[in-house]
């Protein structure tokens, strides 16, 4: 859960975003500078997070009292592989390697939803048992417990935002559900589910997402709140919505099913009390919106 430094909205002198180039980095510094808020945003160019003396690095680009923002890391779609999850850890180690010679007045991390066990049948929230089941999961599990433990030592407070699965237009990361089957309805013609699309999971439109990190910002939150929707929907409902928001004639292909049937669900009680006037985008809103700028 989540505790706020400031009751009401407060903007700090300066937001600094590593991973400027990603797909969620760019929404959330348009919205702090339309709040009136500084924003100073790295990307991997600037500062390659992985390299030799990236702390040292860092350590020149900030300064006490700036507000952190991580949002750097290799997505699924640049690999699963050991080295892609050693890559990740490094850019944390760097990270946590400046964070001991400079104070920040807060730092968020941007996680997952994907941390959580994947087994847990219940309804899923900020306190449920993290059980990562593949290596991009584990990497956001360990980041989480190395910031922790290095936001401590140096007495700054750290907000975690896990979103369950983004989508939004310039999306790349061509994960199944919303941006894959936007993607292929417009190049193929077709949408691929798997057995018939049953499984039931939350989608968070991009947007959404950087509001509720601004919101951690302003209100120099700590503590950890998952950035969700109201309700989970079947893939097939999703594709149904891509298909009703498009012009075009798109074919719904079935494949075999290799793996039983599983569904993801969250308990949005800890998002209610940390910002009740925050207000998700309905699904089939932002999939026409998304269908719309692809």
């Amino acid at each position: 859960m989540l505790v706020h430094k400031n009751k009401s909205p407060v903007n700090p002198n300066r937001v600094v975003i590593l991973g400027a180039g990603g797909f969620l980095a760019p929404e959330l510094a348009r919205l702090l500078e339309a709040n009136g808020i500084a924003v100073r945003a790295i990307g991997s160019k600037a500062l390659d997070l992985t390299a030799e003396g990236a702390a040292d690095g860092l350590v020149s680009e900030l300064l006490d009292g700036d507000v952190v923002v991580m949002a750097a890391g290799l997505t699924p779609d640049k690999g699963r592989d050991i080295g892609t999850l050693m890559k990740n850890l490094r850019m944390a180690e760097n990270v946590c390697g400046a964070l001991g010679r400079v104070k920040p007045a807060q730092f968020v991390y941007i996680s997952s939803d994907g941390v959580y066990d994947a087994r847990f049948s219940s309804l899923l929230n900020e306190e449920s048992t993290c059980e990562p089941t593949d290596l991009y999961n584990l990497m956001h599990t360990a980041r989480e417990k190395m910031l922790g433990q290095a936001c401590h030592a140096a007495s700054v407070p750290l907000a975690i935002v896990r979103p369950c699965a983004i989508y939004g237009p310039g999306d790349t990361h061509n994960s199944y559900g919303p941006n894959r089957f936007i993607r292929t309805a417009r190049k193929d013609g077709k949408i691929t589910l798997f057995g018939g699309g049953e499984e039931s999971r939350h989608h968070v439109f991009f947007e959404d997402v950087a509001k509720i990190v601004m919101l951690c910002v302003l209100h120099g939150s700590s503590g950890i709140i998952n950035a969700i929707t109201g309700k989970a929907v079947s893939f097939r409902e999703v594709a149904e919505m891509i298909i009703a928001a498009g012009n075009r004639e798109v074919a719904l292909e079935c494949l075999p099913r290799g793996t039983p049937v599983t569904h993801r669900n969250f308990d949005l009680t800890g998002l209610v009390r940390a910002f009740p006037d925050f207000s998700a985008t309905p699904l089939a809103v932002g999939i026409a919106r998304t269908v719309a700028q692809s």
